[in-house]
């Protein structure tokens, strides 16, 4: 179980780390995105240290257990108020989205099984 959680642990932090670093360069493919599901240009900042906070918080979780708890818990919610943005403007291509939220709720049930289980 070990070995899952922390492969889980530090995928999900690597990607969020890279969804945080393209929202504050403005990469073309999170513009691209919210545009798509009309989300102001303002937000890219915000959102990314949402993410930057979800990695550095996933990392420190292997110290401090809490806070990896934490952050793997706001990192499925934030992908599934990605979801949910996509569905409320009638986007159904949900790909990248729903893959996000899917490794981010097997890291919390990965960490959640490693800690308690």
């Amino acid at each position: 179980m070990f070995a899952l959680y922390v492969t889980l642990t530090s995928l999900t932090a690597l990607g969020a780390a890279a969804g945080a670093w393209m929202n504050y360069v403005r990469h073309p493919v999170p513009i691209a995105a919210a545009k798509q599901v009309r989300v102001p240009q303002s937000w890219m900042l915000p959102l990314g240290t949402l993410l930057a906070a979800g990695a550095l918080g996933l990392v420190a979780g292997f110290a401090i257990p809490p806070v990896g708890i934490a952050a793997s818990t706001g990192l499925v919610l934030y992908f599934i108020g990605a979801l949910l943005a996509h569905l409320r403007v009638g986007d159904y291509q949900l790909g990248t989205a729903a893959t996000a939220f899917a490794l981010t709720a097997a890291t919390l049930a990965a960490t959640l099984a490693y800690r308690f289980g």
